[in-house]
């Protein structure tokens, strides 16, 4: 039996030949000094939506957490597993990032659980249903404001609300207040559409958000 699927194994030749090998001083230096990353992203684990791709990164200058339609949990200290949590903190206060991006994108399958959470199919969820809790105040805003619209409207607006949240839930971390508070942390939240390619950023004055 093959140790990893074939196409990864090309895949990660290719790499070594093509990328690795023309930088090898690069990563020469990753190894050596750490990484030294001015941006967190909190994003969506969706396979279409490649954080270091959009942004033209290369390895080292993005500090990225993945997760189920890119959410934050507010800060809390129950329980016993806080994946992004600590990633939020080790980001804060030991890379000293000077930005965390929130970033949302369209047809996102998390917030179609949220929205469809009362239908049979998603009662077996053991654990979607739990993690989309987090963004329930903002689910029942848009659906109330929204109320007799498509699903595809509502869902496209709640991806756009979950952000909102998130960065409302970035600031309950007493490690964020304290450094937002100094102006050494900046807090962002984006929305991509994956049809398009358009990256909208949310302007916080006006809670609303704009293209690129």
């Amino acid at each position: 039996m093959s140790l990893l699927p074939e196409p990864l194994a090309d895949r990660y030749r290719r790499f070594k030949f093509r990328h690795f090998a023309p930088n090898l001083d690069h990563y020469a230096d990753l190894a050596a000094h750490g990484q030294n990353p001015e941006v967190m992203i909190v994003s969506c684990c969706d396979s279409r939506v490649d954080p270091e791709m959009i942004f033209s990164a290369v390895p080292g200058e993005l500090f990225v957490v993945r997760n189920v339609a890119n959410l934050v949990p507010p800060y809390e200290r129950t329980g016993k597993y806080h994946g992004v949590s600590a990633a939020l903190e080790f980001a804060a206060l030991n890379l000293r990032v000077k930005h965390i991006v929130v970033m949302g994108h369209s047809n996102c399958g998390g917030i179609r659980a949220s929205l469809e959470r009362d239908t049979a199919r998603q009662t077996e969820a053991e654990f979607i249903t739990n993690w989309m809790s987090i963004i329930d105040e903002g689910r029942e805003r848009v659906m109330g404001a929204w109320a007799g619209r498509g699903l595809a409207e509502m869902r496209a607006e709640l991806e756009r609300e979950a952000v909102r949240v998130s960065i409302d839930n970035l600031r309950t971390f007493p490690c964020v207040q304290t450094l937002e508070s100094r102006g050494r942390l900046n807090l962002h939240g984006t929305h991509f559409d994956i049809a398009s390619g358009t990256l909208s950023a949310l302007n916080q004055a006006t809670n609303q958000f704009v293209a690129v």
